[in-house]
């Protein structure tokens, strides 16, 4: 039978602050831990970065113990704006750094501990224009210093993607300028062909592991299946570098 105290807080519609339980107080330090907002209010707050987030997706990382919303007494989850920058960290290490959910874990373990070395560095705000999620060719060619012309050159390649409406993804950025590093040793964007070709091929190949996760109704599979996408995605770009290391020490 519950105490007097605890059917108070039980029924108190107030916005909850989260005990930590630790001297140390968890990352992100600083910012609110008071559980206000629902799981559409965070979907909403990581759309412009995280178009493709899905409630699913929050659930597995709960479930995973990368983020501990709280519950109302009726049972929905609410969270605070730590829950989001948390959330945020885990969602950016998984696009730009490939890491595992583990290996996420570990850092964010060591985070809270306050652990300075694990910090994230410093993140560009939504309207910086490297954290833009579209980009057009002169941007791109600007912000890799290389010309439209090569832009250009790469995207009939298949190097660079380009949209129905002619835009490119941020992600863009960074092989335009390999190819310009590429062009100095006069590897010239027809010869990315085959490395594009090959990178699609795994690609293929991860979405054949974790199809039959994706066919499931339960949110938890689908979550499953994009982390588990994520990190297969890892595995396979570790093993193309090992095997080019390798190659490249017999030269």
């Amino acid at each position: 039978m519950r105490s007097g105290a605890a059917r108070r807080a039980a029924d108190d519609p107030r916005p909850v602050e989260r005990a930590t339980g630790q001297d140390t107080e968890p990352w992100p330090r600083g910012i609110s831990r008071q559980a206000t907002m629902r799981i559409s209010d965070v979907l909403r707050a990581l759309a412009p970065e995280f178009g493709d987030v899905s409630h699913s997706k929050l659930r597995f990382l709960e479930e995973q113990g990368l983020i501990t919303p709280v519950r109302t007494p009726s049972g929905y989850r609410q969270y605070s704006q730590a829950d989001v920058e948390r959330l945020r960290y885990v969602l950016t290490e998984q696009r730009d750094s490939y890491l595992p959910l583990k290996v996420i874990k570990e850092r964010l373990a060591a985070m809270d501990a306050g652990d300075d070395e694990a910090r994230p560095a410093p993140r560009l705000a939504p309207d910086e224009p490297s954290a833009r999620r579209r980009w057009t060719r002169e941007q791109v060619a600007e912000a890799a210093g290389a010309s439209p012309e090569l832009v250009d050159d790469l995207i009939r390649a298949g190097a660079v993607e380009q949209s129905g409406q002619g835009t490119l993804g941020a992600g863009s950025v960074d092989v335009v300028r390999i190819a310009v590093a590429l062009a100095e040793h006069g590897i010239e964007p027809r010869h990315l062909r085959t490395l594009r070709g090959a990178a699609d091929r795994q690609v293929a190949l991860a979405g054949q592991v974790v199809a039959p996760w994706r066919g499931r109704q339960s949110s938890s599979a689908r979550g499953e299946a994009a982390a588990m996408a994520t990190e297969i995605g890892e595995l396979l770009t570790r093993l193309h570098a090992i095997w080019v290391r390798q190659g490249v020490a017999d030269l």
